[in-house]
């Protein structure tokens, strides 16, 4: 057993993990994490996807004990006060799910991908969700609701940084 610490959604936990436990596993049975969903534990599909330290990670794809000493954000933490994400609001208002197992690694990777390019094209958030595989929609309507986020979010980061002047 290795002994981690790790702060996830904004409490810090430590445990002791076998080595070979993916952060996927650890974030769902240990920490009851479960709306970080296990899609293909191959990196294919995209639905475990969590930021560590900011970026996305697909959490299949890294061992808990790789995440000693970083912040992990699951679809649990992003909501703020009360209420939804932004992302989260915008999957809601432009029907961007049907049967929702591939959505909360859509909403964390489109997260990513709009701090990282908050003027996406629609090509370029197409590109951007490619890891993350919907077997149910066309992807317009996920695509639609990133673009929605992208101009909320912008908003909410000129109206902050306005009242920090």
């Amino acid at each position: 057993m290795t002994r981690i610490s790790v702060k996830v959604d904004g409490v810090r936990y430590s445990d002791d993990v076998e080595p070979r436990t993916l952060l996927v596993h650890y974030l769902r049975e240990t920490l009851g994490k479960v709306g970080t969903v296990v899609g293909c534990d191959t990196s294919n599909c995209g639905a475990c996807t969590v930021h560590v330290d900011g970026r996305s990670v697909k959490s299949c794809n890294m061992l808990a004990v790789q995440a000693d000493g970083r912040e992990v954000t699951t679809i649990e933490g992003i909501a703020t006060d009360g209420g939804l994400h932004p992302m989260q609001q915008a999957f809601h208002e432009c029907h961007a799910l049907q049967c929702g197992y591939c959505t909360p690694g859509m909403i964390m990777q489109a997260i990513d991908l709009v701090g990282e390019n908050p003027d996406a094209s629609e090509e370029e958030i197409r590109e951007g969700m490619e890891g993350n595989l919907c077997r149910c929609t066309g992807y317009q309507n996920i695509v639609r609701a990133v673009q929605q986020a992208a101009g909320v979010m912008a908003g909410q980061a000129a109206s902050s940084s306005q009242a920090g002047e």
